[in-house]
């Protein structure tokens, strides 16, 4: 996908800012709380004639999102990859979300809090850096 900025002189500041106004229907900030970096988002599998036809009238950006998070991936992997601000990703993941297109969850945790393996990861950490 290409990134919103190609094409525009840098002396064309104020054109810049305006794809990702559009974008996001003049919206700056996401309304959803629960949408962090490191939340996993996949697309609910297809089924629906009305799903169908939800995604013709969205921006190409919800459709890309929609294609990338076929496998769980996270909030900021998705921005990376559209080359978009984390923020204004996350305004396009909240409206799939809302629009039951999109599923979102925090990342399992590797382990419990004073679980064994707890100790095992950090020193193979420790073991690895001092090796470098």
């Amino acid at each position: 996908m290409r990134h919103w900025t190609e094409g525009f002189d840098d002396d064309d500041a104020d054109e810049q800012l305006v794809r990702p106004y559009t974008i996001t229907s003049g919206r700056t900030a996401p309304e959803r709380a629960d949408l962090t970096l490191i939340t996993l988002v996949t697309t609910v599998p297809e089924g629906t004639a009305q799903a169908a036809l939800a995604v013709r009238g969205m921006q190409p950006e919800h459709r890309t999102i929609l294609a990338l998070c076929r496998e769980s991936r996270a909030v900021v992997e998705v921005a990376a990859e559209l080359g978009l601000p984390v923020s204004l990703t996350k305004i396009l993941i909240g409206d799939l979300v809302d629009s039951g297109q999109m599923w979102a969850r925090a990342p399992w945790p590797l382990a419990q809090p004073g679980d064994v393996s707890d100790m095992t990861i950090l020193e193979a950490v420790r073991n690895g850096l001092r090796k470098l």
